[in-house]
């Protein structure tokens, strides 16, 4: 499980062969480098395959390189099934990708590095992620304007280092395209149009390249990391805050029911009081109604009615 996920977090390099070879054949030349170098790789080295329609002289098998019925001249100026070939290798590259970068040799190459700035002007492989990594062996520029106007229209950002022999024919296309990157590693040899085999000193600075892109390639991938837990971080700290805010709206609305309910009381006892002030007030006319008022003046009052009409007596006596 572990050595597979280890697999899966290698980065992936999709290598193109030359005119009139094969995957396997550059795959068995790749091998005389330094293990070391793409041991933190994954390469896949795709062989032929006819264009549509096309038939192999054995029934089918062994069909010769998938783009060698694209062919250009020696000035690299006239072309044929350019656009046939193109369009299988996006296609190659969508089912089998995503790639993280280009390895060629040759007319490899050449195409790898179409395919870059085709890329990066936005004209194919629009949904595949930006290349970040390019290795050319005895590559070369193409020099059709139509097709210069664009694959070169601006200076490629993917990082490239380009083996470049003393005695190879393609020499100067093979400086031209180099050119044509951002700050590119070039690697001279003493040989001819072939995959050479690297000395120490070569070697050296081939395995400190692929470090360095590993490197980078792990920096971006914890800052990706890094950009997701914050999100996460970020969404469930705006959960609590939500949930906390939730909790003081209910405290809040127990407080407001509460007060209510006080208030309520309160109102309830007032009115309760205000209820029997009433009737006490009632019961005390009541009262004076059924006993009078008070005694004393009750009874000044009998004495005087007596008084009086004591007085009427006698009056009347003496009337007689």
């Amino acid at each position: 499980m572990e050595s597979q996920q280890h697999k899966e977090k290698k980065m992936k390099i999709l290598c193109l062969h030359g005119f009139r070879t094969s995957g396997s054949f550059l795959q068995k030349q790749i091998s005389k480098w330094d293990a070391s170098i793409f041991s933190q790789f994954d390469l896949d080295f795709p062989d032929g395959i006819f264009p549509a329609g096309g038939k192999s002289d054995i029934e089918g098998i062994f069909p010769p390189p998938y783009y060698e019925w694209f062919q250009f001249d020696k000035d690299f100026t006239e072309y044929t099934n350019l656009e046939e070939c193109i369009t299988y290798l996006c296609d190659y590259i969508t089912s089998k990708g995503p790639f993280d970068g280009l390895l060629g040799f040759s007319q490899g190459a050449t195409l790898s590095g179409l395919l870059l700035g085709y890329q990066a002007q936005g004209k194919l492989l629009k949904e595949h992620p930006p290349f970040k990594f390019f290795i050319s062996v005895s590559g070369a520029k193409f020099r059709d304007p139509k097709i210069c106007d664009i694959a070169y229209k601006d200076t490629i950002k993917a990082k490239s280092v380009h083996f470049i022999g003393a005695k190879d024919w393609l020499k100067l296309p093979s400086e031209d395209l180099a050119a044509e990157f951002d700050n590119p590693l070039i690697i001279r040899h003493p040989q001819g149009h072939t995959i050479p085999r690297l000395d120490e000193a070569a070697t050296e600075q081939l395995r400190g390249w692929t470090a360095a892109i590993i490197q980078c390639n792990g920096t971006i991938s914890d800052g990706k990391h890094e950009l997701e837990n914050g999100d996460a971080n970020e969404k469930h700290g705006t959960d609590l805050i939500q949930r906390d805010n939730a909790k003081l709206d209910s405290k809040h609305e127990l407080e407001n029911v509460e007060a209510k309910q006080k208030h309520n009381g309160a109102d309830l006892i007032q009115c309760n009081n205000a209820k029997l002030d009433g009737k006490h007030e009632l019961e005390n006319v009541e009262a004076k109604e059924n006993f009078g008022a008070d005694p004393v003046v009750a009874a000044m009052k009998n004495q005087s009615q007596e008084t009086r009409t004591a007085g009427e007596i006698k009056t009347n006596e003496r009337e007689v």
